[in-house]
């Protein structure tokens, strides 16, 4: 199956299951994938703050 008909194909079948399963809205969607967002750079920015904590490089 070619790539582009098999991707129409999931997100045809992700849409009603969306359906099925009473999916939020596109509103409230947004909002998940903005606090997804703001968590996962977060997440980042802790880590590179471990990462690059004073005496973290000299400890061999």
């Amino acid at each position: 199956m070619h790539p582009d008909i098999h991707l129409a194909l999931h997100h045809t079948r992700a849409a009603e299951l969306r359906a099925e399963a009473g999916a939020p809205g596109p509103v409230r969607a947004r909002q998940a994938h903005h606090l997804r967002a703001r968590l996962g750079w977060t997440l980042v920015e802790v880590g590179l703050r471990l990462a690059t904590r004073p005496g973290a490089a000299a400890a061999h």
